[in-house]
Parts: structure tokens; C-alpha cells; sequence
């Protein structure tokens, strides 16, 4: 085995050369070949005329995913969490009500933002696995009367989305702002940014958008983005007046890095300099868009069902049970119950070292009682969900778990069967 497989320290000055891995967690996935492909191009200057129109190309080809005509669409430089801070700390002013509904990890995560950005946090929590119904966040709104609500559409600690349709609405009737973190959910479910009435959205590429981490493609509507910029005024404003405690107890927002109002004029037609833009990770969000529009939205959301449908039938068919509400699922992922007669970490370890193949644990409540695997992006395939399935047969009889033999494969094969067309 390599010193990588066995965990042992490499010695220094070798290239990397990392083992051949199929991801079937959570996320990260195994990005589509030709992202990196399109990584690997040659370096140009940031305001070179061919970057500055990969960028305006980048920006339509993502209000083609988000669904949105919005003129502030763009890429934040940084995981997608940078995309969540920036929208979070560019919206919230010290003491402004922030309304986050909790069912799972990344709920939290939004909490704890909002907080660090100076906002009065209040949250509604339900049962990890379920999701709110849309009367239930109305009336958390008129109890708590926000400025924000913020809520992760799919969270891939449960598997569960929480469903965004009739919110946008509710949102406008109470003069609320609307944020969410689409990371999990992007490409390989519905989403519908303008029709749903979204201020703010940001992503992630390494899910169902089939890239790597470490660019988060964002949009803001026309309202959130002039909440964003009225901030610059006060800012200029108190600089104007020689105020020495910028960003102490005001409206200026407390980041530079995560400015929104500087990305605005980055990405607009001023290009006011920010940063030196990522030109490698541009690349790839700019390809994993392209892709994503030349295959088709709908087909893409269709692979993710179809695929993600195998995925769950052939894990029952081993006798496996499943965890949340599979009504509100999402298409590209599952949360498998652990059977009591297995451990858990035991099966996962040997599916990495034997197989090759990765599926995830979870966290919080859920740590250690269920895997979670995913069927996303260039993972969403016939011939991934089948070996994932087979591979996971065969570790859970040697662990000594009583399954259905061939049942996993059998039972994934008819979804594709049934399909129209067949397996795609």
C-alpha cells in the first residue's frame, strides 16, 4: 500500500498523487473531468479583456442556475461558507432580528454567523429528519418580527429539504428579507430564485454542481442589494466626518474581504479593484455552470431523481432502513439507519480500504447512527450507484450483518428498468 492508503508520513518532496477514490458521500463528489480540465488553463491578468469576459460569461451562466434575472449574481472567492459569511455580514447590522429555522447542522451554522455578525438571533428548531411547514415559519415571523430570514434549503446533515416555495411570499406579505444556502440542493433538485421571491442565495461547486470546493456562486435581488450598498453611504459618511470608530455599533459592514458592496463593483461594469480574482477556481464555477446549462436543468434534476431514487430502492433492498421524511428528501442523497450488529465507522473504513469507495457518517444526534450517501453530480451514474451498492452488500456480510443477497443491485436495476428509456 502507499504511504497515502496507510496513513503513513510521506517523504518530503514527492508530487502529490493522491489514491483513486469514488466519493459517494455527502460531498465532496469526484468532480466532473473536464472542470479540471478547464482548471488546468493558462493564468491571465484580472482586467485582461478574455478574464473580464469569462467573468461577465460566468455571472449569465449562473442566473441561468439560479433561475434569476438578478443583476448581482457572481462568485464570492472562498468555500461556500465564504459565501454564507459574505451575504450574512453584508445584509445584518449589529442588533437587526435574524429568524433561523433549525433541522439540522447547518441551520446552526447560519445561527452562529448571524450571530458573530452583531444580529438578535432567534430560532425555531424541529426533529433532525423533518422539515417546517410553511405556516409554522409565518407564525415564528410574526412572533419574532425580523429584518432576515435565513434557511438552509437542503441540509445533507438529515438528507432532508426543507421545501422554499411558499416562503418567498410569506416573506413579502411581513417586509422580511429571505436568504438561503443552497450548497447541498444546487442543480440536482428544484430552485427557483425569482419565482420563489429569494433575496439572497449562495452555493457551493462540490455537490450537485460537480466541481471542487472553494468557489460559492451567490445572487441578490435589487432589494438586497440596495440594503447592501445603503451600508457604503453611512460608511462614506462617517469617514467624511472623521469618525475614528468605523463599524462600532453602525451600519458599516464589518468585513472588507466579504464586502458585498466591493463585490458589487468588482464584478459590475466599474471593476473597482477588491481582490485579484481566483482566476483557477473562476475556471471551474464558470465550466461547472456551463454544464450544467448545456445538459439541461430539468435533465439534470431528472439524472439526480432518477439516480438518487436507485440509490434509496437498492439500499431497502438490502434490508436497510432509512432515515428522515422521504417525502421531503432530497434527490441527492440518503440518510441509512446503521444496523445495531455493525459498526459503523468498521464498515466505512473497509469500503475506503477495500473498495475505494467513501460514504459519510453525520453529525450531531445522528453521529454515529447513520451513513449518509450521496448521488451527485458526476457521481449521479448507473454504474456508481451499482458498485457503491454491491461493495456495501459484500463489507456488511463480512461484518456479519444479515442482508438481502443481491438485493441492493436487483432492487436499484428495476428502478432503472422501469425508467423511461431505461437506465440512463
Amino acid at each position: 500500500m502507499s504511504d497515502r492508503t496507510t496513513g503513513a508520513t510521506p517523504a518530503a518532496g514527492l508530487p502529490i498523487n493522491p489514491p483513486p477514490r469514488l466519493l459517494m458521500g455527502p460531498g465532496p463528489i469526484n468532480a466532473d473531468p473536464r472542470v479540471l480540465r478547464a482548471m488546468s488553463a493558462q493564468l491571465v491578468g484580472q482586467y485582461d479583456p478574455s478574464m473580464t469576459a469569462y467573468m461577465n460569461e460566468t455571472q449569465q451562466l449562473y442566473r441561468g442556475v439560479f433561475r434569476t434575472e438578478n443583476e448581482h449574481t457572481l462568485l464570492v472567492d472562498g468555500t461556500s461558507r465564504a459565501g454564507i459569511e459574505a451575504a450574512l455580514v453584508s445584509l445584518i447590522e449589529p442588533g437587526d432580528r435574524v429568524l433561523v429555522p433549525i433541522f439540522g447542522r447547518f441551520g446552526h451554522l447560519l445561527r452562529e454567523i448571524a450571530e458573530r455578525a452583531g444580529a438578535e438571533v432567534h430560532v425555531r428548531e424541529i426533529a433532525w429528519g423533518q422539515v417546517f411547514t410553511p405556516a409554522a415559519i409565518e407564525q415564528a415571523i410574526r412572533e419574532t418580527r425580523p429584518k432576515l430570514l435565513a434557511v438552509v434549503h437542503g441540509d445533507t446533515s438529515t438528507t432532508v429539504m426543507q421545501p422554499l416555495d411558499e416562503l418567498g411570499a410569506i416573506c413579502a406579505r411581513h417586509g422580511v428579507l429571505f436568504y438561503t444556502d443552497v450548497t447541498a440542493s444546487l442543480g440536482g433538485n428544484a430552485f427557483e430564485a425569482d419565482a420563489w421571491g429569494l433575496d439572497a442565495v449562495t452555493a457551493g461547486l462540490q455537490k450537485c454542481l460537480a466541481g471542487p470546493s472553494g468557489s460559492a456562486p451567490s445572487t441578490f435581488s435589487p432589494r438586497a442589494a440596495e440594503v447592501i450598498t445603503a451600508r457604503r453611504s453611512v460608511e462614506a459618511g462617517l469617514r467624511e466626518s472623521g469618525d475614528s470608530g468605523l463599524g462600532v455599533g453602525r451600519s458599516v459592514i464589518r468585513s472588507n474581504y466579504f464586502d458585498l458592496a466591493m463585490l458589487f463593483d468588482y464584478w459590475g461594469a466599474r471593476r473597482l479593484n477588491h481582490h485579484t480574482e481566483a482566476t483557477t477556481a473562476l475556471y471551474g464555477a464558470r465550466e461547472c455552470a456551463r454544464l450544467l446549462i448545456d445538459e439541461g436543468l430539468p435533465e439534470a434534476i431528472e439524472r439526480h431523481r432518477l439516480h438518487g431514487a436507485a440509490m434509496l430502492a437498492g439500499v431497502q433492498g438490502l434490508g436497510l432502513d432509512v432515515f428522515g421524511d422521504l417525502a421531503h428528501k432530497m434527490n441527492n442523497v440518503v440518510a441509512v439507519v446503521i444496523p445495531d450488529s455493525v459498526n459503523g465507522d468498521a464498515v466505512r473504513g473497509s469500503l475506503l480500504a477495500d473498495f475505494g469507495i467513501e460514504i459519510g457518517t453525520s453529525f450531531g444526534p445522528l453521529h454515529g447512527k447513520i451513513w449518509r450517501i450521496g448521488t451527485m453530480g458526476f457521481n449521479a451514474r448507473t454504474d456508481t450507484v451499482m458498485t457503491t451498492l454491491a461493495a456495501l452488500e459484500q463489507v456488511l456480510r463480512r461484518q456479519g450483518a444479515a442482508v438481502t443477497g443481491g438485493g441492493g443491485v436487483g432492487a436499484a436495476w428495476d428502478v432503472y428498468a422501469d425508467a423511461v428509456g431505461g437506465a440512463a
